[in-house]
């Protein structure tokens, strides 16, 4: 017997009893070490001869090994999914006397399932009909875990690529040829079987026969600068799509080049960005009709300039003339007070607004004269003395000996200009600060007009949004009033009278404005400012409100003239109370919990608006059925048409008209 691992026939004629032991031992060995399963199928008993460690790998034992050697039972052990797998693979073999090869789940002893491959192949008698099939079985879970895992990220890559709408491309410089997925044709308004397709010509020939002739230039530049290493394949070019409309793509890739800097491969994606294209065309389109809008809405407001004017100067006329009556109770006098001085800030805001819109239009009239400027300097101080003293501040002016200079400027609009920085010094200014206006020659043409405070300054980070319009630096907060236009004006109508207009600032130690004015060698005598419009009178008598049994009203707004307001108003009805919530989340605990027989709510309140607070109150059932009215600021005729959309039993618009809303409590709280 030689040392051969394997026997041949002639070996084992040769073997006495001893050799045929140990070939046995030996092969026994073999079978059980490799975890296959060697088995021999003898057709005529049903019983199959099991050697290798294949069963006790699947955690099976000797009193188990009667079962998977019946012919009849092993189906037992195979996946019910698998067994007609299994049979139909045997009985093509038995027909075609093709080797058996075949996979299937087979059960292990903790009834999980693994994977084994069967290899076998037959013995047949003298009339071909088969006696034994011999083969082997091993676990293939493993292979068949990777497989499944290839096809899932096959899968998931497929379905990502489908998801984002995007065309995949590839060329392969060995096949000198291009791939394109069915989208990058979609694109384009194409099917894969459409003949632009499978024509038969290059791809890439067809695909840029599609492109727009005035970005062909373009795309080939790209393609070279890229594939030369410039720069990356990054463009956005015109498609002719099937129906000959155009279409917008966006194309990205990458080369991959060789040891020696050939462009071997490259591959990239094509994104369809008409909409977006569309989108950018609709948002130009929108701001020029955006501009538009704004004009109109500038002329719109300047030629509004005397229909606001009037009825403001009546109320402000008569306020004045209250403090006149000494028949008035100390309530009363409040009341005018509050009245004017309301007016008066409103008249800013008017006239901030006005004369902004006047601007932006065009319509801001000029008279450009020589102007003494100590004089517009002294008018200045007479207005804004008052309220200096009342914040203890000194306003302290060093002419320079430029007593009897003039400028160049409209006296109205200067005195405007100056009157605002100076106010705005006192107002943003400490208490017992100083506010110091300086006169400074600078050469033979210009004047400078500083104006400095001992203010807090203006923060570094924030200067630039200074001249921003409506941009108050965050002064909306405390109880500085203001509108934040007044320094875009001063601004625009200095450099209109051809000035500059510019400060500094230091946080903490204060801000300092000049105005450098083009000097005049004219005199001109002095200007003398237009006489007022007289105030026109209008007389109301209050309505009445009889309460058959107390009512409670619950008011959110946090403006505290507005409150003093509504409180003044309730006060004359002895059967109505107020209760005052100063913001939105506070009126709806409030609401919930005192359940008031009417709410009337502002429409613009810090943290929540109105409208919200509205929905709050609708959905909750508690409140549910408390009357809410609405009162706010915004008084053109959408903003009430959406205030009563919106579910307020009516909206009152500001300044409040009081009969209005002693009728509409009537109409709520008095019983018919």
């Amino acid at each position: 017997m030689s040392n051969r691992i394997t026997a041949s026939d002639e070996d084992i004629e040769r073997a006495d009893l001893h050799q045929l032991r140990d070939m046995v031992a030996r092969y026994r060995r073999i079978f059980n070490g490799s975890g296959y399963g060697f088995w021999e199928w003898d057709l005529s008993a049903h019983s199959i001869d099991w050697s290798g460690g294949f069963w006790e790998s699947l955690g099976y034992g000797e009193e188990d090994m009667a079962r998977v050697s019946d012919a009849h039972q092993l189906p037992d052990f195979i996946h019910p999914e698998d067994r007609e797998i299994m049979l139909g693979a045997v009985r093509e073999h038995l027909r075609s006397s093709e080797p058996l090869n075949t996979s299937y789940r087979i059960l292990t002893k903790n009834n999980d399932y693994v994977w084994t491959q069967v290899r076998a192949n037959s013995i047949r008698d003298e009339y071909g009909r088969v006696v034994y099939i011999s083969g082997v079985n091993f676990d293939i879970t493993e292979l068949k875990n990777v497989e499944a895992a290839l096809r899932e990220s096959e899968s998931r890559q497929k379905r990502i690529i489908q998801a984002s709408n995007d065309g995949i491309w590839e060329w392969y410089a060995d096949r000198q040829g291009f791939h394109f997925s069915n989208r990058c044709w979609e694109h384009a308004g194409y099917h894969e079987k459409d003949d632009v397709v499978m024509r038969g010509q290059n791809r890439l020939s067809v695909w840029r026969s599609h492109i727009h002739p005035q970005d062909l230039p373009k795309f080939d530049q790209t393609l070279a600068d890229h594939m030369a290493g410039r720069a990356p394949f990054d463009i956005e070019y015109r498609i002719f799509g099937k129906d000959g409309d155009i279409r917008w793509i966006r194309a990205r890739g990458r080369a991959s080049f060789d040891a020696e800097g050939r462009p071997v491969r490259m591959s990239g994606t094509n994104m369809d960005i008409t909409d977006i294209k569309r989108a950018e065309e609709r948002v130009v389109q929108a701001k020029e009709t955006a501009e538009k809008a704004n004009q109109a809405k500038s002329d719109f407001l300047s030629s509004m300039s005397h229909e606001l004017r009037t009825p403001l100067n009546a109320i402000l006329g008569y306020a004045q003339l209250f403090q006149y009556d000494h028949n008035l109770t100390v309530s009363q006098v409040d009341n005018a007070r509050e009245i004017r001085k309301a007016g008066e800030h409103l008249l800013r805001l008017i006239n901030d607004v006005l004369d902004l819109a006047k601007i932006e239009s065009g319509r801001m009239t000029f008279s450009l004269e020589p102007v003494l400027v100590s004089r517009v300097v002294a008018e200045c101080f007479t207005l804004i003395q008052p309220p200096a003293d009342a914040s203890g501040i000194r306003l302290q002016v060093s002419m320079n000996q430029l007593e009897s200079t003039y400028v160049v400027a409209d006296n109205t609009r200067l005195k405007q200009a100056l009157l605002n920085l100076i106010s705005n010094a006192v107002k943003y200014n400490q208490v017992g600060g100083d506010v110091d206006v300086t006169l400074i020659k600078l050469d033979d043409k210009w004047l400078r007009i500083s104006v400095s405070d001992t203010g807090q300054g203006i923060p570094e980070d924030r200067q630039h949004e200074v001249f921003q319009p409506f941009n108050r630096l965050s002064a909306e907060y405390s109880k500085i009033e203001g509108s934040g236009v007044g320094l875009v004006i001063t601004k625009q109508l200095v450099e209109m009278m051809g000035g500059k207009l510019a400060f500094e600032s230091r946080e903490g130690e204060g801000t300092e404005f000049w105005m450098d004015l083009p000097l005049s060698t004219e005199w001109n005598q002095d200007l003398v400012s237009p006489p007022s419009e007289e105030p026109e009178a209008f007389n109301q008598e209050p309505e009445a409100l009889v309460l058959d049994q107390p009512r409670r009203i619950l008011y959110v707004e946090d403006n505290p003239s507005n409150i003093r307001l509504m409180q003044q108003v309730v006060s004359r009805y002895p059967k109505l109370s107020l209760e005052v919530a100063e913001e939105a989340f506070l009126g709806i605990y409030k609401a919930r919990s005192e359940l008031p027989d009417v709410i009337i709510l502002d429409i613009n309140l810090p943290g929540m608006d109105g409208y919200e607070a509205l929905s709050v109150l609708k959905r909750d059932p508690v409140t549910a059925k408390i009357p809410v009215i609405g009162l706010s600021a915004n008084a053109m005729p959408y903003d009430v048409e959406r205030g009563k959309n919106a579910g307020f039993f009516d909206y009152l618009t500001k300044p409040v008209e009081i009969n209005h809303l002693v009728l509409t409590l009537k109409r709520l709280l008095v019983s018919e």
